[in-house]
């Protein structure tokens, strides 16, 4: 195409020998040609050089992009919930904010929080927020109190899973039947499969017994049975993975994490106090696992479990008869030997420390002394028939 356009060179004149000539030919005429294709090759060239500004134009606006963070202006419109699960970090909080279309990026959410010290309060929870905020009026929102949806419930520590749909049936209107079938499969709701291996010898029962962290917790709009159940599995998850509970288990008890986890719900359902729960926690493992002469547990807890379990009303130890006490049926027998089958009810964290992290002693016996729940501790039977005396003058058993 060029090769066609005179910008004014002549072609050179060859000799008689073919030689090329350097130089320039006098034109003849007028300069009406030379005009036209003088305008063309300007014309081309303007069109060259529009091309060439365009794109870099487009350049400039695509590298604009990585230095401008993109962000709506404003407090936005319309209506919409978004969940901020537990211990989401800024970023986790800034993708579901993104995906609901809150705010333009995660980083003009991430820039705003981080510009504003009360970010850190930002919970976990549901919000009630508008689409197409920028950033800064999302942190703002967040921080807003009327704009969370508050639909908590707090599950104490110790309480079992039966309890527990209860409570959580009370609060959702969902019925208790729906949790007892979403719990039939522990590992669905996210317990790993390696939390049901056994140490002992003993049969493996898969239950979600235990794995129900005992927290506050907001419970969704929408939830359904299982994705309640899911997120409790997820909160013991988070607390045990942080405490490095299974891996100190292993190495410092000699013991499965489940058998561990056996111990703690024990442990949180004999203390009466908190400062006890290494202690007995201690007396399960020295009974089952050390010179016990029956190796069992010898705990009347075990055999309340049971009783709830097939629909009966829980005793006091002086309530119940010999035939509950000792019951063949029971799998939760107190005089079994070995460890339970299961947990009997969901431990906090401080029980789960004190199965994990158990004061050294001997101790086999224990009794409460004081009406704030402390015990005495006993190596010893003659020890502990001297406890329970104790125990007897100050009117507690």
């Amino acid at each position: 195409m060029i090769d066609d356009l005179d910008l004014g060179f002549d072609e050179p004149e060859r000799g008689e020998k073919g030689r090329h000539r350097r130089g320039f030919r006098k034109r003849k005429g007028g300069s009406g040609g030379g005009r036209g294709k003088t305008f063309l090759a300007l014309l081309m060239a303007l069109v060259l050089l529009g091309t060439i500004g365009g794109g870099a134009f487009y350049g400039f606006d695509r590298i604009q992009n990585y230095f401008v963070t993109p962000d709506y202006d404003g407090a936005g419109a319309g209506e919409v919930t978004v969940e901020i699960k537990n211990g989401a970090l800024l970023a986790d909080m800034a993708d579901a904010l993104v995906s609901a279309d809150v705010v333009k990026s995660q980083k003009a959410f991430v820039e705003a929080a981080e510009a504003n010290s009360r970010s850190k309060n930002i919970q976990p929870g549901t919000y009630k927020l508008r689409k197409q905020m920028s950033g800064e009026s999302a942190v703002a929102a967040m921080l807003d109190l009327k704009n969370k949806i508050v639909n908590g419930l707090t599950i104490p520590e110790g309480r079992t899973a039966k309890n527990i749909y209860k409570l959580l049936s009370d609060k959702t209107k969902i019925p208790v039947k729906d949790f007892e079938a979403a719990a039939k499969d522990p590992e669905a709701l996210g317990v790993p499969d390696w939390w049901f291996t056994r140490d002992d010898g003993k049969k493996v029962v898969k239950s979600v017994e235990g794995f129900l962290f005992p927290d506050t917790y907001e419970i969704p709009p929408k939830a359904t049975a299982e994705s309640i159940l899911k997120m409790m599995v997820d909160s013991f998850l988070s607390v045990t993975g942080e405490m490095k509970f299974a891996d100190r288990v292993q190495k410092e008890r000699k013991v499965s994490p489940y058998e561990a986890l056996i111990v703690a719900s024990l442990a949180q359902a004999e203390a009466g106090n908190k400062d006890d729960l290494g202690k007995v926690a201690r007396v399960a493992y020295n009974r089952v696992y050390g010179e016990f002469p029956c190796n069992c547990l010898e705990m009347d807890v075990t055999v309340n479990y049971y009783l709830e379990s097939i629909g009966k009303p829980t005793k006091s130890s002086k309530q119940m008869t010999a035939a509950e006490l000792d019951d063949p049926k029971n799998p939760y027998n107190r005089k079994l030997p070995g460890m339970i089958p299961t947990p009997i009810n969901n431990p906090g964290k401080e029980a789960l420390e004190g199965a994990m992290d158990t004061p050294v002693g001997k101790w086999l016996y224990f009794v409460a002394i004081d009406k704030e729940g402390h015990s005495a501790f006993a190596e010893t039977y003659p020890e502990h028939k001297r406890n329970e005396a104790k125990a007897r003058e100050a009117g507690i058993i």
